[in-house]
């Protein structure tokens, strides 16, 4: 927050009432300047901060994309402003989104180390001020309360511009205790006023609003759950001719405890099933060492980081979501999974119970009880028929979580953001 007021001492943003640029995709891939007014309340023009875009980073990233298409085919103005990694483009249209990436020293594109995270904040408020000069928002949206909710603290303190937040479940102290509880000793009361400083706060499920307002009290936080889009999605029965497919998707990371994955599977050896880990992260070795040791090479296979188009290709061949994760929000990967007609076994924790009809499309378990896990592949492995039932129930309960709605719904918010500074000049 120091950064952000001696930027404001020494740099002060100028705000000029006067026609800008933005770039357009002129139909022959390549951008022309073309002279716009600055966005209204009708036609918003949204600055969309975030560290991780598609194809970098995970299911949080998924999201923003989805959000910020669906709010240009409302007829608003959307620009990214995120991190640069490998060959992508440093700007690019992508569904009328225009996408600005910046250096910021990422190493990976599943996993975002300190010197990653902090280079993206170091980087991005400079270059936010350049883009708000020129290009004039109305209004800022940042996922993520850390690193991209202190960039849109910063570009809002210097510009006066107000920010909508939406957090995620690793936003949130203790919710994932085994990958940002060493973090937040250091970094929390440099959260709050972030948060605080926010127009509105929206939480992506009502799990993560709960533990949020432990920590961040006498808050109003909005839910406005993860959603797909259902647009040329319709039911296709499984062939069940094959052995079945068991999917997971998402970073190695220990909060999904992959290794125990590996585990569970090796304890069902006598039944006809293949599996599918697609992802990367730092587990990756330990992981890879656990299928040897278990005699599943034959088994198991890892494509790696891949695109999202090709994990959507994957699932919709996949017939059982298994996910033994320790902590989750609403996971974008469920909802693939529902969107695929996929039987979910996944561990009682966070968002899954919004997913998972006990029973019905899928099983929860305690997340340290082994034999649970065990116990409920094996009654999805052993029957076709149970098997069946439960991936048309998943389907069904899809229409829970349309993106069409939870567009609208940001719509909204991001209207009463606007909103909210006008009537604070009044």
């Amino acid at each position: 927050m120091v950064l952000c007021e001696f930027l404001n001492q020494y740099f002060p943003l100028e705000t000029k009432k006067e026609t800008v640029l933005i770039y357009i995709n002129n139909g022959q891939g390549r951008f022309s300047p073309t002279p716009t007014k600055p966005g209204t309340l009708n036609t918003m023009r949204i600055l969309t901060v975030i560290y991780e875009f598609p194809p970098v980073g995970g299911g949080g990233g998924r999201v923003a994309e989805s959000i910020c298409a669906g709010l240009v085919k409302m007829g608003h103005e959307v620009a990214v402003l995120t991190a640069h990694h490998g060959n992508l483009p440093r700007e690019e249209i992508v569904n009328g989104v225009h996408i600005w990436r910046i250096a910021s020293f990422r190493r990976s594109p599943c996993h975002g180390d300190m010197l990653a995270l902090g280079g993206y904040v170091f980087l991005a408020i400079p270059a936010g001020l350049k883009l708000i000069h020129s290009w004039k928002p109305n209004v800022i949206h940042t996922h993520f309360a850390v690193p991209s909710g202190a960039v849109a603290y910063c570009l809002s303190r210097l510009s006066g511009i107000p920010y909508l937040l939406t957090i995620h479940l690793g936003d949130v102290p203790g919710g994932i205790p085994e990958k940002t509880d060493y973090w937040f000793k250091w970094i929390f009361p440099f959260t709050v006023p972030i948060w605080r400083s926010a127009s509105k706060v929206i939480a992506i499920s009502e799990y993560t609003r709960k533990i949020a307002l432990l920590h961040y009290k006498n808050l109003e936080i909005q839910v406005i759950p993860n959603s797909i889009s259902l647009q040329n999605i319709s039911w296709k029965e499984k062939q069940n001719e094959k052995s079945p497919c068991i999917v997971f998707a998402g970073r190695f990371a220990p909060q999904k405890n992959l290794v125990n994955w590996v585990r569970i599977l090796s304890q069902l050896k006598d039944l006809q099933w293949t599996a599918v880990l697609i992802g990367d992260g730092p587990l990756r070795s330990e992981i890879e060492s656990e299928i040897s040791n278990n005699d599943l090479q034959k088994r198991i296979s890892l494509p790696g980081w891949i695109l999202p188009s090709e994990v959507d290709a994957i699932m919709n061949k996949s017939d059982i979501l298994f996910m033994p994760s320790l902590s989750e929000g609403l996971s974008l990967v469920g909802l693939q999974a529902l969107a695929s007609g996929l039987a979910i076994v996944a561990s009682e924790v966070g968002g899954f119970s919004q997913l998972v009809n006990n029973g019905v499309n899928g099983f929860l378990c305690p997340v340290d009880d082994e034999n649970a896990f065990v116990t409920s592949l094996k009654m999805l492995l052993s029957s076709k028929v149970k098997l069946a039932s439960f991936q048309r129930s998943s389907f069904a309960l899809l229409e829970n979580f349309d993106l069409t709605k939870a567009v609208a719904e940001y719509e909204k918010a991001l209207e009463e953001t606007v909103l909210s500074k006008d009537n604070k000049k009044q």
